[in-house]
């Protein structure tokens, strides 16, 4: 994507990715969604713009602005409400953050990532594909991996974490609140050496 001169209003986009709706809430593929919530709950900003199908609010972290959003068109067409926001704000991909569940890693592990593939995630898929570039930075937030290879996918992303291992998951979402703070003040090699598992 391809910008003017114009300088953004704002410095970072971070992005949780989910799936809208009551009976989706506390599955493991809204932790890209519990993740930005908990970023709101840190920075006292609430979800208060609806618009280019996502909601959004803002703050500041250190002295950078910040724009977190959450894509309201269900995972897979995650990039629509990503590259809308995007380039109606002329935030540049390196820019964007994005907070999505990886089903390769133990629940309470998050990595961190510059760029890569979309790894048969749908949600950072859809992404990758609008934006153009696979050099998008990333937050895994792990939710373990599915007990058996037979087990359905879908079923699995779409269940509830565990009531034994919602205090590991949720020191996992503190990490990631951290994390992002890490990437927006620091850098995010910085982040990576600390967060990263």
């Amino acid at each position: 994507m391809i910008f003017g001169k114009e300088k953004s209003t704002f410095d970072f986009m971070v992005v949780g990715l989910g799936n809208p709706g009551l009976q989706y809430e506390k599955t493991r593929h809204n932790a890209g969604f519990m993740a930005v919530d908990r970023l709101s709950e840190k920075f006292g900003f609430d979800f208060n713009k609806n618009k280019f199908e996502a909601i959004f609010g803002e703050c500041k972290i250190g002295d950078k602005r910040i724009l977190a959003v959450k894509p309201q068109t269900y995972m897979n067409n995650s990039g629509r409400a990503v590259s809308k926001i995007a380039s109606f704000y002329k935030i540049p991909y390196q820019n964007v953050l994005v907070i999505y569940d990886d089903i390769s890693l133990d629940i309470g592990n998050i990595r961190i990532r510059r760029k890569g593939s979309a790894g048969g995630h749908n949600g950072i898929k859809d992404i990758i594909e609008l934006a153009g570039t696979e050099e998008i930075p990333r937050i895994k937030v792990g939710v373990d991996k599915k007990p058996n290879p037979e087990y359905d996918l879908k079923d699995f992303v779409l269940g509830k974490i565990p009531k034994d291992k919602l205090e590991t998951f949720d020191a996992a979402l503190d990490n990631t609140s951290k994390a992002v703070e890490e990437i927006i003040k620091k850098g995010i090699d910085s982040a990576m050496n600390k967060y990263s598992k």
